[in-house]
């Protein structure tokens, strides 16, 4: 009769826990959301007090557009619960089977009944066993599965940002999102789920069944559980902000760790050791502290459950006694009744715990779909132009600010034309927003007013990768990557044979440490290029980029590294084997530059001069003004000039200012005399 009951009551109590239980859940956990950005991030969680009705229904749109990765593990995912549902089945049985055993076998010593009973009792837990460890492989799969999907959603979606939008995410957060929230999701489903499934069921066949052994004991439920509810809600409330705060203090040891292993040889040159240990132990015991201000709520859970739970079973077992003494209720019927107490009551406390696990998840799920739901900043056209005709480069009025709110504009109504083939030097002080300008090329950002134009068309009209192609970049910081030399030489054509990538190696005179290292391209650079020098890392980023056979090549301030004769020589090559390609240099020497077609100086986002480097490096003081360094030749001439000596302005090589000042003697009636040390050295040292 009791297993017709509780057959009576688990039926009814699954079909209703499907209905507005089970399914809801899986529902939330499967919804499949469309991928475009109908969400607007409000920013961190409050503070203080209750979420507004709107911001908790955005969180709880977080968690659906999360969860709508688990839909490919959907079939693991009902298995799962299914199996929670049969194991408590299992559970509920076994508190029957030992009260028929504590009534009718014990009592009469029929070990018949005993044996009977206890095989049962003993089968239901084997099976309640197998059920639990079933549901333990297809959840971990699962929740596995679902961790390793979103990963790469969010790796893929980071492969397409722009620089624009990796200006709203800072490198340490964006790997905390991709480790430490991803890893919160993953234990949500891994260990919340049987909590989440399991609980309503136990709390609702366990009712049902307490209710039928004695129902004037059952009132206990009715006021434990909403004190129950009433201390969870509370727990929720104040742990909700302090996640919040938990994972950003997480991004920021993160960031100090990152920075510190980026920046490992520095701090031992400068033995600065005991700084980073003090900047470490500050973000470290900023995570600390938050930790313990929201373990400290959280902890509460448990004591202030054991109590209203140890209340309960006081108060029943004196009623309880109380019914046994009037024939009321048998001691099976008892030790029954308080089983049922206890799985109520603790799945009533494994919800309070899933509760918790939900408030910590909607903070990373916020995170992670901030993440997801970030649309490029540039967007391709309808209609993209598929190929660059020239290397002709156009600016037409162009300004440009980093962000909306940006006090002033970075670059200030720039107009240029630089033709094809053309050899362009770019110099200006810090700050002057040379590397902005040449961002602008590639489509690296896009102009806030004005136009960019290459090969004749606007740069917003071509695919991002049919431009990009066509523009090759060297920036002053580019990185190799772990792996060989042919590997990361490949980044710049997959389909390089050995001959073209020596050939780029020769133009840019990286053969000449290559052939010294015994494997040759097959050498090994370690991680970020750590076993090359600076000069040879950077010839190697330039034979890379050599690869691409691009229409616009761009260096910014690409050969710092390398010694004046080795810039010469990267630069004669460039003239001679790569004609057509229009080359833009962005330098701190002046000799890169000196030889170039034309000359552009910046200042605060202008464009104050642009000329041939004759005409450019004859306005000594102009350029002076703004922190550049002159050729010594173009600053001996300024200082004759300065004493109201007749003298051409446009001197620059050592050859025009010998014989510019001969002359000038010469009409003075004065016979210079060099030494022949002098005349030697003037021979073979170019005035820089």
């Amino acid at each position: 009769m009791r297993s017709l009951a509780l057959y009576s009551i688990s039926i009814p109590c699954f079909a209703f826990l499907r209905k507005y239980t089970l399914y809801p859940t899986c529902r939330l956990l499967l919804i499949d959301l469309p991928r475009t950005a109908d969400y607007n991030y409000k920013g961190s969680i409050s503070s203080s007090g209750p979420l507004p009705v709107q911001e908790s229904w955005n969180h709880m749109q977080d968690l659906k557009h999360v969860f709508s990765y688990l839909k490919p593990y959907r079939r693991d995912l009902f298995l799962a619960v299914g199996l929670v549902f049969v194991e408590c089945i299992f559970e509920m049985v076994i508190p029957m089977l030992m009260s028929d055993l504590v009534d009718q076998g014990v009592p009469s010593h029929d070990m018949q009944v005993i044996m009977l009973q206890g095989s049962k009792m003993i089968i239901c837990a084997v099976l309640a066993l197998i059920t639990g460890l079933l549901y333990a492989r297809f959840a971990a799969r699962a929740a596995n599965g679902f961790a390793a999907a979103l990963r790469e959603a969010e790796y893929r979606k980071l492969q397409q940002f722009d620089f624009a939008n990796l200006d709203h995410f800072s490198t340490p957060s964006l790997v905390t999102r991709m480790t430490t929230d991803v890893t919160v999701m993953l234990n949500a489903v891994a260990t919340g789920l049987r909590p989440l499934v399991r609980s309503p069921v136990m709390l609702f066949m366990g009712l049902g069944m307490a209710f039928l052994l004695n129902a004037k004991l059952t009132i206990v439920f009715l006021i434990t559980t909403p004190i129950l509810a009433a201390i969870l809600a509370w727990i929720v409330t104040k742990v909700g902000p302090l996640y919040d705060r938990q994972q950003t203090a997480v991004d920021h040891l993160n960031g100090r760790v990152q920075e510190a292993l980026t920046a490992i040889r520095a701090i031992k040159a400068f033995v600065r050791g005991d700084y980073e240990n003090e900047q470490f132990e500050t973000v470290n015991d900023e995570l600390a502290a938050a930790s313990t201000n929201t373990f400290r709520y959280a902890v509460l859970n448990l004591p202030a459950f054991q109590a209203v739970m140890y209340t309960a079973i006081v108060c029943i077992m004196w009623y309880g006694g109380n019914f046994i003494l009037t024939d009321r209720m048998t001691v099976g019927e008892l030790t029954a009744f308080l089983s049922y107490v206890l799985q109520v009551l603790n799945s009533v406390m494994m919800f309070s715990g899933v509760f918790l696990q939900l408030t910590r998840s909607l903070t990373s799920a916020r995170r992670i779909r901030a993440v997801l739901e970030e649309q490029p900043a540039l967007a391709t056209p309808a209609d993209p132009v598929a190929a660059v005709a020239d290397g002709s480069i156009d600016f037409a009025d162009v300004s440009f600010k980093y962000s909306a709110t940006a006090a002033r504009d970075a670059l200030s109504h720039v107009t240029l034309h630089i033709p094809a083939g053309a050899t362009v030097g770019i110099i200006g002080g810090t700050g002057a927003a040379k590397t902005t300008l040449v961002q602008l090329i590639p489509r690296l950002y896009d102009a806030t007013s004005g136009t960019v134009k290459v090969g004749g068309q606007d740069v917003r009209r071509y695919s991002l990768a049919a431009l990009r192609d066509a523009v090759g970049i060297v920036l002053q910081k580019n990185l190799l990557f772990s792996g060989t030399i042919r590997d990361n030489l490949k980044w710049g054509d997959p389909d390089a044979t050995d001959d073209d990538l020596w050939a780029a190696c020769r133009a840019a005179h990286a053969d000449e440490f290559l052939s010294r290292m015994p494997d040759g391209l097959d050498t090994d650079l370690g991680q970020g290029g750590c076993n090359v020098s600076g000069g040879q890392k950077q010839r190697l980023c330039i034979a890379r980029t050599l690869l691409k056979h691009p229409k616009v090549l761009i260096f910014d301030d690409s050969t710092s590294a390398v010694d004046t004769a080795t810039d010469a020589k990267i630069r004669k090559a460039f003239r001679e084997e790569i004609p057509g390609t229009t080359k833009i240099i962005i330098a701190q020497r002046i000799s890169s530059v000196q030889d170039a077609d034309r000359i552009i100086v910046m200042d605060s986002g202008k464009v104050i001069l642009d000329d041939t480097p004759k005409k450019v490096f004859s306005h000594v003081r102009e350029l002076k003004n703004v922190g550049l360094d002159v050729p010594q030749t173009s600053e001996l001439i300024y200082e004759f000039l300065k004493e109201g000596y007749n003298l051409p302005k446009d001197v620059l090589t050592e050859e025009e200012c010998i014989k510019a000042i001969t002359t000038l003697f010469r009409r003075k009636g004065i016979k210079p005399q060099l030494s022949k040390e002098t005349q030697e050295q003037s021979s073979d040292e170019q005035i820089v």
